[in-house]
């Protein structure tokens, strides 16, 4: 869609679709450099795991999620998620999971 036609009424039209919001990656990665160089590494490693995110379609984000929450993940499964992740490049997004995996063994919260 061309810039001109990102108007709050085609907005309300849903003339806008998702994918004409997605961001770059790009972009996202030049945002974590402008964080890092303001002396905020946390969010500059959110948005670099967000460039990582920004590669996959809505249901693979909305499937990793699901699988953090508590509760819905056993080890093996967060694993296999981490394994699948680091796979496709996505080694922030991995390494993510694998500590979630850690932290919920040992507060009781995998399935």
């Amino acid at each position: 869609m061309a810039e001109e036609e990102f108007t709050v009424q085609n907005a309300v039209d849903g003339k806008l679709r998702l994918s004409d919001l997605r961001m770059d990656p790009a972009t996202l990665a030049h945002q974590a450099t402008v964080a890092a160089s303001g002396g905020n590494p946390q969010l500059a490693e959110n948005f670099l795991r967000a460039a990582e995110l920004a590669t996959m379609d809505d249901e693979e984000v909305m499937g990793l999620y699901e699988a953090l929450r508590p509760h819905r993940s056993s080890a093996e499964q967060l694993e296999a998620l981490r394994v699948s992740l680091e796979g496709r490049g996505a080694s922030r997004c991995a390494e993510l999971v694998g500590q979630a995996a850690v932290v919920y063994a040992r507060r009781g919260l995998l399935r």
